[in-house]
């Protein structure tokens, strides 16, 4: 395995989880699925759609989103929007993600950076 597939796998490990908290924390105002995808693409979370509206439909099925079709337009749409319990998981794993992050950037510091010494 070359390093660009062993990296390309492990970016793919990372963005899996945070298009959870991404999507969660989107849909907070109701939007559906194609709206979701530019959302997040634009954000930089480069997801397709054979992998977000499985995710759609399992984070439902979890009770962390409710959804409803949208039929007064001429395709109907299905909307989906983060339930308080999604609300509340997104909130709890964006918290995990900040401590993680700072644990990460602690370990990536020099030695000594963070004694006080001058």
């Amino acid at each position: 395995m070359t390093m660009d597939a062993t990296l390309a796998g492990h970016l793919q490990e990372l963005r899996r989880g945070t298009v959870v908290v991404a999507s969660l924390t989107v849909l907070r105002e109701p939007g559906y699925g194609y709206s979701l995808l530019e959302t997040l693409g634009a954000a930089g979370f480069e997801v397709e759609a054979n992998t977000l509206y499985p995710l759609l439909r399992r984070l439902e099925t979890q009770g962390l989103l409710t959804s409803e079709w949208n039929t007064d337009e001429a395709r109907p749409r299905k909307f989906y929007r983060t339930t308080a319990q999604g609300d509340a998981i997104a909130a709890a794993l964006r918290g995990e993600w900040g401590r993680l992050d700072k644990a990460v950037n602690e370990l990536d510091a020099p030695a000594g950076d963070d004694t006080g010494e001058t």
